[in-house]
């Protein structure tokens, strides 16, 4: 028997960071292994790890699509997967997280007794330990909670009449300068900020800020914030690992040297090279969303709506939400309208199958089904993966399909939301979804398409 001690972290810090979790703590149970997992989820960190118990592991597995600070396990063997892998290959995971040879060093460096086994198994697990993706997801999970809370402090001010806030002193007022005026004015800083974090952990942060703030403050937008945060994230890192100080002069490298050049060269670099371009990019895109109608808008909610059912919460999923989510910053909210129909479609529509065509799931699934559907009300895609797991050929594609008329619909009707996340409880502030009738439609058609193709696809069970 190991004794196994892990961290499951998501971007949203929802349902897939729970999901690890639970399948984790099963099948290592069901292995003999004794697990304790700590989940990083949206409001904090549940079932917290101890020193003692991470002292007398065996191995430290960390399943997240997010950057995990990793100081604690100094010295300890450690595995780094996904979410999505320790959900869908989960006896993998663990198998290959009691194999692992790799140890944890906070100083940068590797003490393995097998330095060649080292090398290959990050060799292997390069791209998906420290990536690019990895890195921007970091950032969008810590901007999410700014931007959903924003979103939903504007939607609430047009309870009031779209152009209430115009009148200075009202509570439409209030309500308009916290969500757009601090919210959203500071969410691609937030963005910014904590994809430096991730690359070049806590001295990326205060350039990755700054630079995000001034993405903003340039009107290079969400896309310069993505820029100024790699910028900052690297230009960091490199100053850390190559600038050295004299021994008594080391204190100045944390809070003067590395902060101070750092901002230097991400500012100057956002101001006179980067923000010019980038702004004229992110403009452009801006009015060209804006300007289409018929098949181009239709053409654009289809693809949003295959990519939110493709992988559900996944890298694909979290690409479409994430630039509707950046766009719906710049004033675009046509995109994020289609991303959360699509994206509430797949387990309403494993809802209705369930409760429709009873004899082609197991009772496992049928009890499933009911909590899809409160999931699916909520805007929780992920409440679709575990039949989708057990069956992706037919489900998969089901789950596309209604997606795809969701999002399809929603850009054709030209439906427009003012919260990124809320799912119907948004719909019921008013004014805060434009053509709310055929965005209602539009989910409901969605999930009816997912449910008829479910009830196609799959075989009756035997009784």
């Amino acid at each position: 028997m190991a004794k196994i001690v892990a961290i499951t972290a998501c971007p949203t810090g929802i349902a897939h960071t729970f999901m690890a979790a639970s399948a984790l703590e099963k099948i290592a149970a069901d292995n003999g292994h004794e697990i304790k997992v700590e989940t990083q989820g949206s409001v904090g960190a549940k079932n917290t790890l101890t020193e003692e118990e991470i002292s007398n592991a065996d191995v430290v597995l960390i399943a997240a699509d997010t950057h995990v600070e990793m100081t604690r396990f100094e010295g300890k063997k450690y595995y780094e997967t996904s979410t999505g892998e320790a959900i869908k290959n989960t006896n993998e995971v663990i198998s290959s997280a009691l194999a692992s040879t790799t140890v944890h060093s906070n100083s940068g460096k590797d003490s393995s007794v097998l330095k060649e086994q080292v090398a290959e198994i990050k060799s292997e697990r390069k791209a998906q330990t420290t990536g690019a993706y990895k890195h921007l997801l970091t950032g969008v999970s810590y901007m999410l909670p700014v931007v959903v809370a924003g979103g939903l402090l504007i939607a609430l001010s047009f309870i009031f009449g779209i152009e209430a806030f115009k009148e200075k002193g009202t509570l439409a007022a209030a309500l308009m300068d916290i969500g757009g005026g601090a919210a959203f004015h500071i969410m691609v800083a937030v963005l910014s900020g904590y994809i430096a974090f991730s690359i070049a952990d806590r001295p990326g942060l205060a350039p990755g800020l700054i630079g995000g703030m001034l993405a903003s403050n340039i009107a290079a937008g969400f896309l310069g914030g993505i820029v100024a945060g790699f910028l900052a994230g690297y230009v960091t890192k490199w100053i850390v690992e190559n600038i050295k100080l004299p021994e008594n002069f080391e204190g100045l490298m944390p809070v003067l040297v590395v902060p101070l050049l750092a901002t230097l060269v991400v500012g100057l670099v956002m101001i006179y090279i980067v923000g010019g371009p980038v702004g004229y990019i992110n403009d452009s895109l801006k009015n060209f969303l804006e300007s289409m109608s018929g098949s181009n808008a239709v053409l654009v909610g289809l693809i949003i709506g295959l990519m939110m059912a493709f992988d559900m919460g996944g890298p694909v999923n979290k690409a479409a939400y994430t630039v509707s989510v950046g766009l719906l910053a710049s004033g675009v909210t046509g995109p994020i309208a289609a991303a959360m129909a699509a994206g509430m479609t797949p387990p309403l529509g494993i809802f209705i199958a369930t409760m429709i065509a009873k004899n082609r799931f197991e009772k496992s699934e049928l009890q499933a089904g009911k909590a899809a559907g409160v999931l699916g009300i909520c805007f929780i895609t992920e409440g679709a993966i575990p039949f989708a797991v057990k069956d992706p050929l037919r489900v998969i594609p089901s789950l596309m399909a209604g997606s795809a008329v969701a999002g399809a619909m929603s850009m054709a009707f030209g439906c427009k939301l003012a919260a990124p996340h809320g799912g119907i409880f948004v719909l019921a502030i008013p004014n805060a979804v434009t053509n709310l009738a055929m965005y209602g439609l539009s989910i409901a058609a969605g999930a009816l398409v997912t449910a008829i193709m479910l009830m196609i696809l799959k075989k009756p069970i035997p009784s």
